[in-house]
């Protein structure tokens, strides 16, 4: 019996011919990463048992994206744990505040390719799978033990496929494909498997766009989410990668948990309502709804193409005289320092300015309650983001609905729940 795409990956790492779900493994990292908020727990850990020295300080990667710019502090001490553990350890993958979130940092900068075991202190780090890695968010306990060993146990979870075919319509984004999934599932309809992604509209998206599928496998229970690398992923990894990559597929006769296919030409932009990312609901039925704040940014949706149509967006409604929602604040977050580069090059800066968004430097923000964006009770946010549990962007009595960039930027011109449509023509998305 043949194995899959991830099977395979963890049959090399743990040095074995062939792996099956439920087997418990031992298998070597590629790369051990934690951020701000989990690093300091595992440095505790690792002093607390007399550790003074890492497996390999070139395959940890630290970044300091949850709390940063330091909002109190608290934070800023956290932030000054990881700094000096950095320093005295020579830790190769550091990066500062500003930098970025590590999600979307690691591919950016080659630093995760394809074939890659990753775990992550941090639950979205299953992101990786768009590239085509096994990668996984952990304890702090299990980095502290990654990061002294370079190794990490699991059960091999049994995996499940999810076929897209149709081509999406306008305005339709790997985020719609993945709400579509979790809508479908439930959030634990998933758990402890791997979400196996392909199909004809899976291949039709950029690989910016796949990252934000496997960046939600989380939502639904997940342990990773994984597409297999094609000529799209080559192109992304070979002008990044800062090491050698192997390319892993699925065998034609590997077994599954389960099968699910949907027509992607069928689905409209959708909405998560709270407080659970599978409350899913067409936009169409959800104009109703009036929003107090738009989020644009987090590890899901905050890459170059994600603010590429959201500018958009905005660019189309300036031209009608039109701007954020008087009743409305918008708040924009590139989520790299490259990414905000490059939109800054691109003018899309300057039309989110002048549409009356706050842009701000690239970090988490919002996304978790931690701050730049907090909300208040009562208030509602349409965000980019992942997660919409009650009180994750702030106030228990808060409310968060979860859509794509550009369904967030069109709520944001018209103060309420909107389909891209009523602010931009689909035709004029032809230059993005």
């Amino acid at each position: 019996m043949g194995m899959t795409i991830t099977e395979k990956i963890l049959a090399d790492h743990a040095g074995r011919k062939e792996v099956k779900p439920g087997d418990l493994i031992t298998a070597k990292i590629d790369l051990a990463m934690a951020n701000d908020v989990t690093a300091p727990l595992a440095i505790k850990i690792l002093e607390k048992h007399g550790i003074d020295r890492v497996f390999d300080p070139n395959k940890i990667a630290l970044v300091l994206s949850h709390f940063v710019p330091a909002k109190d502090i608290k934070s800023a001490e956290q932030a000054k744990l990881v700094r000096e553990f950095v320093r005295k350890h020579g830790i190769k993958y550091f990066f500062e505040e500003g930098e970025g979130i590590e999600h979307t940092i690691l591919p950016e900068r080659g630093i995760v390719v394809p074939g890659d075991l990753v775990v992550g202190a941090d639950s979205h780090t299953c992101t990786y799978g768009g590239i085509g890695a096994f990668a996984t968010g952990v304890g702090s306990t299990d980095i502290a033990y990654a990061m002294a060993t370079g190794e990490i146990w699991l059960r091999v979870p049994e995996s499940m496929k999810f076929i897209f075919y149709g081509k999406p319509g306008a305005f339709v984004m790997g985020k719609d494909l993945i709400l579509h999934t979790i809508g479908e599932i439930g959030v634990d309809g998933a758990l402890y498997r791997a979400m196996e992604f392909e199909g004809e509209a899976i291949r039709e998206l950029s690989v910016e766009q796949r990252l934000t599928i496997t960046n939600m496998a989380i939502e639904a229970g997940g342990k990773s989410g994984i597409i297999a690398p094609d000529d799209k992923t080559i192109e992304y990894v070979k002008e990044r990668a800062q090491k050698e990559w192997k390319v892993y597929e699925s065998d034609p006769d590997a077994e599954y948990h389960s099968v699910y296919e949907w027509d992607a030409s069928k689905i409209e932009p959708l909405v998560a309502w709270p407080y659970l990312p599978s409350n899913v609901h067409p936009v169409s039925e959800s104009t109703h709804i009036n929003v107090d704040q738009a989020f644009i940014g987090s590890c899901t949706n905050g890459r170059i193409e994600d603010l590429r149509i959201a500018a958009k967006v905005f660019e189309s409604a300036l031209k009608q005289g039109k701007k954020v929602h008087p009743y409305v604040r918008c708040i924009v977050i590139p989520a790299s320092k490259n990414v905000y580069m490059q939109a800054m090059k691109e003018g899309l800066i300057d039309i989110f300015m002048e549409a009356g968004c706050a842009v701000s430097t690239s970090t988490c923000g919002p996304c978790l309650g931690g701050h730049m964006g907090v909300l208040a009770e009562g208030e509602r946010c349409i965000s980019t983001s992942n997660r919409n549990f009650p009180g994750r962007m702030g106030h228990p009595k808060s409310e968060s609905y979860l859509a794509n960039p550009a369904v967030v930027a069109a709520s944001a011109v018209l103060g309420r729940i909107a389909h891209p449509e009523e602010v931009v023509r689909a035709e004029e998305l032809a230059t993005v």
